[in-house]
């Protein structure tokens, strides 16, 4: 195998993370010029923004699966020709439908990579490095999203700016499959079709000729590699539910807890506390570089904390945030300082979601499954997440209606604090363990769960 610098590895493997924070956060500036240049009705603006979402349930549950099959570094280049269509082909769309094509194209990568991306490198990196490694794709969704708002603001004064905006995707998107051509293979998959050898060369390359570490994690690999892959029967299985029903309440909550929400609206929640447009935009930029700064900081400490204690100190935060935020908006029309404190709950709450359940999430759901179902399980929480931010995306102007800004807050903040409830029972520990550690674990759970069951019948 040819030698790589870990450097390299994992900024490749992460780099969908930017693709995938770029088209989903480049719509709201680009949907203003496209609404007037095709001249969309409200359901026809919804559609342009939700092709995506719809695009990513379809990518996770198709692309995500095979790569238990075909292997996670092809599935990531296939990955790469999908964004760079479905961006080249927005940027160009003559009508509508053909644009809604297009976004739901793109919106399949996107669901790809957030199923590949987390298992790639989960399995890439050593034990005490893991956590760190992984999390490099939420900070390329972070820096995608930046990116996103510095290029609408950019193209905003040009008439064809939509797509220019749009149409950028592509240029990352080449960079992705010409650095994944170099890519590694993962070295689990690697030991799972019998290339030993290859597997230990990657796994040589990660731990920098650590040949003590390498030949106890080749064994390690090699034992899990021995169970046959069970499908979608195992996955519901009582060997795996313990994972699953992780998986599924970590991706539900990440989104329910509203981030997508506050993230997407902000500069809507700004003029809606009394700021100008040009404010809004600029401190929706502002957002942006912070956003990418505390990301970074929770992947410098990602393997100094415990995973569950950065889970419920992100919900108390943010639900704290929440509360605050809604009260301030009740008055907020009347006080220049209730905005300001609006304003200011707002930004923590994000720097708390950006430092925990943001990479936190996608960090576990890469952990948690077995080797042998790790793709399909990976895949099927991608696609409760993006089903989640789809339900939640779709409701929210309705619910707000209905409720008003203050009160939807405040129960997006009560679902922050009963998320903590959930990590509490539900989720085990997976810092400083390797992959087949915690699979290890999940097996025993399983058998002492099956002995209990049958002594008390």
């Amino acid at each position: 195998m040819r030698k790589v610098s870990t450097g390299f590895v994992y900024f490749f493997g992460a780099l969908g993370g930017l693709l995938f924070g770029y088209d989903t956060g480049v719509i709201s500036g680009a949907i203003l010029f496209i609404q007037k240049q095709m001249h969309l009705g409200s359901w026809q603006q919804g559609w342009v923004v939700s092709a995506v979402l719809l695009g990513a349930i379809l990518g996770a549950a198709i692309i995500g699966p095979s790569s238990d099959r075909y292997g996670r570094r092809k599935l990531l280049l296939v990955s790469a020709i999908i964004f760079f269509v479905g961006a080249l082909g927005s940027a160009f769309s003559p009508e509508f439908w053909t644009l809604i094509i297009s976004r739901i194209i793109l919106g399949m990568a996107v669901g790809a990579a957030s199923a590949l991306i987390p298992t790639y490198l989960a399995e890439l990196a050593p034990a005490d490095k893991r956590g760190t490694v992984s999390s490099l794709f939420q900070l390329m969704v972070m820096t995608g999203i930046f990116l996103a708002y510095v290029t609408n603001y950019t193209f905003s004064g040009m008439y064809t700016g939509w797509r220019w905006m749009l149409g950028l995707a592509a240029v990352p998107a080449a960079l992705l499959f010409l650095g994944g051509l170099v890519l590694p293979e993962s070295p689990r998959f690697l030991a799972k079709t019998g290339r030993l050898s290859e597997a230990k060369a990657v796994l040589t390359n990660m731990n920098k000729n650590d040949s003590a570490a390498v030949d106890q994690e080749l064994h390690d690999i090699e034992e899990q590699a021995k169970i046959k892959s069970g499908g979608w029967s195992e996955l519901f299985g009582p060997a795996v539910r313990p994972a699953l029903i992780i998986g599924i309440g970590l991706a539900i909550f990440q989104q329910v807890m509203g981030c997508n929400t506050v993230l997407y609206y902000a500069p809507t929640i700004f003029t809606d506390v009394g700021f100008g447009v040009s404010a809004a935009l600029i401190a929706h930029i502002g957002i942006g570089i912070f956003n990418v700064i505390v990301t970074a900081v929770a992947v410098a400490i990602m393997d100094k904390i415990d995973r569950r204690k950065m889970l419920n100190i992100g919900s108390v935060g943010m639900g704290i945030s929440l509360f605050v935020m809604s009260i301030a908006m009740k008055f907020s029309g009347d006080s220049f300082a209730a905005a300001i404190v609006c304003v200011i709950a707002l930004t923590i709450y994000i720097a708390f979601f950006s430092a925990t359940w943001g990479p936190v999430m996608w960090v576990m759901i890469g952990e948690v499954f077995p080797l042998n179902i790790r793709g399909l399980g990976n895949s099927f929480a991608s696609v409760i997440n993006w089903s989640a931010n789809m339900v939640v995306s779709l409701t929210f102007p309705s619910l707000l209606d209905f409720f008003g800004t203050g009160s939807l807050f405040i129960g997006y903040g009560v679902l922050c604090f009963l998320a903590i409830w959930f990590v509490q029972k539900k989720v085990f520990e997976t810092r400083n363990r390797s992959l087949e550690e915690i699979e290890a674990t999940l097996r025993e759970r399983a058998t002492v769960g099956h002995v209990t069951t049958e002594s008390t019948k």
